[in-house]
């Protein structure tokens, strides 16, 4: 069995991690740390894990008394990783980590991340960053088994970059001028209470944000890039819709020649064909939030409008699944040579 400790226990990202590894047949939770609500079980946070879960939250501070485990699992803020990892890594544990410390393997593209999102662009730990990979399965599935840290992706990052790659790899699409609406739930914003996600200012409302600085930017447009070939730049709308955990994007991309439906979606198909987390819409089939909720699939539902001479895409995620813990969990798969569905091969929850 893989021991497996969840770091960051407390919130959205943690709780999720927990009830997947609950019910994965190759893992077991090794320890449960935070640095709040220290000494309360985790099912007294959240109530529907009584009799599943009911492991106490210990001190963060107190981890490295305990046995090493297997793998670790950081759900915490940015800069906290990077504190966390050298210490865990030393240990002989692989790290999968939920922030933007190690979705950049160089420290050039690090700094440019933080400095755009106003962070100080020195890393805590430089030396792992050669060692970490970008967790995206679908792009580098090879290399996240030999991992040593792997750097989760961002939510709207996991809807935007699978929806564009087949794309760009297959020159379907000019790299200039990429377009991602991107609408999400709620919960993305975490557990931590603020006013303007206070339930009366969410009922029946909905709002961009962060329109030219979204932190999410930095890595998808450094990941379509590699799989361009060039340096591009997206133009990003992410929006807050009333509906509590999902992301919609719709991405639009200018085609390079008269290209048809059928080339378009034979492109994805034979770009994912090995993607056990990815599904190809058939065509006229509209893709929805209800099909994924609460899964770590991708259904991506991919149009051509001939007189616009425009590719549109609409990715659906779960963004607390497939843009989180469900990411987390696949990635651990892989980097132990388990079967990549272990643990999530299930549906979506409906209604």
């Amino acid at each position: 069995m893989i021991r497996a400790r969840v770091i960051g226990a407390g919130g959205y990202g943690g709780v999720g991690i927990v009830e997947l590894l609950l019910r994965h047949p190759n893992a077991e939770i090794a320890g449960l740390y935070d640095i709040a609500e220290i000494g309360k079980p985790l099912s007294a946070l959240y109530p529907h894990l009584r009799g599943f879960c009911d492991l106490e939250i210990l001190d963060v501070a107190r981890e490295g008394d305990a046995p090493p485990a297997d793998v670790a699992f950081l759900a915490t803020p940015d800069g906290a990783g990077q504190q966390l990892a050298p210490k865990l890594v030393v240990r002989g544990t692989r790290v999968v980590d939920y922030s933007g410390d190690f979705r950049f393997d160089t420290l050039d593209d690090y700094r440019e991340y933080a400095t755009r999102i106003g962070r100080n662009p020195d890393h805590g730990a430089p030396e792992l960053l050669p060692k970490s990979v970008y967790g995206l399965a679908e792009l580098y599935r090879s290399r996240i088994a030999e991992a040593t840290v792997v750097g989760n992706p961002g939510c709207f990052a996991v809807s935007i970059i699978l929806g564009f790659a087949p794309a760009l790899k297959a020159g379907l699409i000019e790299p200039d001028g990429l377009i991602a609406d991107s609408k999400t739930g709620v919960s993305g914003a975490g557990k931590t209470p603020r006013p303007q996600f206070h339930y009366p200012a969410q009922y029946d409302n909905m709002y961009a944000y962060k329109m030219t600085g979204h932190q999410h930017v930095i890595e998808v447009e450094q990941q379509l890039s590699k799989i361009a070939g060039r340096r591009l730049a997206l133009t990003f709308a992410p929006q807050v819709v009333p509906v509590c955990r999902g992301i919609m994007s719709c991405l639009y991309g200018t085609l390079t020649d008269n290209h048809g439906l059928d080339d378009a979606v034979e492109a994805y198909r034979d770009f994912y064909r090995k993607a056990r987390f990815v599904r190809v819409l058939d065509k006229g089939v509209a893709g929805q939030n209800a099909a994924v909720r609460g899964s770590n699939f991708c259904d991506l539902w991919v149009n051509v409008d001939a007189r616009t001479r425009r590719l549109v895409v609409v990715s659906h995620i779960d963004n607390l699944m497939k843009g989180q813990a469900g990411s987390a969990l696949q990635n651990m798969n892989v980097m132990f040579d388990l079967d990549e569905m272990a643990g999530l091969n299930r549906p979506g929850l409906y209604p």
